[in-house]
């Protein structure tokens, strides 16, 4: 599977936000609320458009970008 082709990222949509392709819904969006507790099952029952694979298209995604660095803006302090 390709993340590619089912995220995407449009200037005139959510001001550029990587989002799920043909929806409004972005990564974040979709790993907050993951992050919030929700389930699969609840994404899949509240957004018909989500399927298992662009779920895990959005997981894929983070991924690559934990891999290329993309994600670390500042350096994590130590408690």
């Amino acid at each position: 599977m390709d993340w590619k082709d089912y995220i995407v990222v449009n200037e005139k949509v959510l001001v550029g936000k990587p989002v799920i392709k043909d929806t409004r819904l972005s990564v974040e969006h979709v790993i907050s609320l993951l992050a919030s507790g929700w389930t699969e099952n609840q994404l899949l029952e509240n957004y018909p458009r989500l399927d298992k694979e662009k779920i895990r298209a959005v997981f894929l995604y983070i991924k690559e970008c934990m891999k290329d660095g993309l994600m670390f803006n500042e350096p994590l302090k130590s408690a």
